[in-house]
């Protein structure tokens, strides 16, 4: 019988723990950590996962600001605000929600946060940073695997793990993550190029899906006993939603749950702890001042 392993739940226990952490700051007469987001045009998606953001930072008691921009914004206006906000001794970080519309570099704009703000962690020097085993701020969704990981007393060590997808923002990172030392799983990344892609997949102990293909990993590719992780959020058509479309992850779980021993759903799985990532970046950096 597999576990799911249920974000929400672990999300709401940091949560939990940030506020109490909060509260310890407000007593102290510390100033309370402050995030910021800015949101560029009205993707649905963008949308959904800012407006859960919001409501996360009133949970642990933080402040919070949300920035709204036209799709049509150039991007010299845009990375002027990101200068605004770096110079804003009252914010501890702040987020450019991605993806940006196509005009926009999405490199000089990530470029552009001050590192000691990076609440998403993406910039080059938090990412070097996480490389050499450095303390700084962790790319926000392979944070939260980890700590789902942890939490949940997935042994790591040893293990085969493979990472299906190579993007900056979970693949890559998440792969170095998880070979440093202290997890010291032995670590394979596969993407759209890999050749024999179910046979090393099969092979694994733990498996990362994050190459955003719905229901891509099937059951003749997971073997028993595999803890599976999956990072996938796409929208697809359901006729019988409210919403007219469901979330669907890159793992038929239906199909590939009974042979696992561990599993996260979609949604409740990444998601949130992704987003709890956040906050854990935004207090670290307000504890720095």
């Amino acid at each position: 019988m597999y576990t799911i392993i249920d974000g929400k739940k672990v999300a709401a226990e940091i949560k939990l723990e940030i506020a109490s952490e909060v509260t310890a700051m407000k007593s102290a007469g510390r100033k309370i950590p402050h995030l910021a987001a800015i949101l560029v045009g009205n993707d649905g998606s963008s949308e959904t996962y800012v407006a859960n953001k919001v409501r996360d930072c009133h949970e642990v008691g933080f402040k919070s600001t949300l920035l709204r921009f036209e799709s049509g914004v150039s991007e010299s206006t845009l990375l002027g605000k990101i200068k605004e906000l770096n110079n804003d001794s009252d914010v501890d970080g702040f987020i450019v929600q991605l993806p940006l519309p196509a005009h926009i570099s999405e490199n000089n704009v990530i470029e552009a946060i001050d590192p000691s703000k990076d609440a998403d962690g993406f910039h080059p020097v938090n990412i070097g940073r996480m490389v050499i085993g450095l303390p700084g701020f962790l790319p926000a969704t392979p944070y939260g695997i980890v700590e789902l990981i942890k939490r949940y007393n997935i042994q790591t060590k040893g293990k085969k793990c493979v990472v299906i997808g190579r993007s900056n923002i979970v693949g890559r990172p998440v792969s170095i993550l998880l070979s440093q030392k202290g997890l010291d799983a032995t670590v394979t990344v596969v993407h759209s190029r890999t050749i024999n892609i179910k046979e090393i997949i099969l092979e694994a102990d733990i498996i990362i899906a994050a190459i955003g293909s719905p229901l891509f990993v099937t059951a003749g590719m997971v073997k028993v006993g595999a803890a599976v992780i999956d990072v996938g959020t796409t929208r697809v058509p359901d006729p019988n939603s409210k919403s007219g479309f469901k979330l669907t992850g890159d793992v038929d779980f239906e199909n590939v749950a009974p042979k696992c021993s561990f599993i996260t759903p979609v949604p409740g799985g990444v998601g949130p702890m992704t987003r709890v990532s956040l906050l854990r970046n935004t207090l670290l950096a307000a504890g720095m001042k």
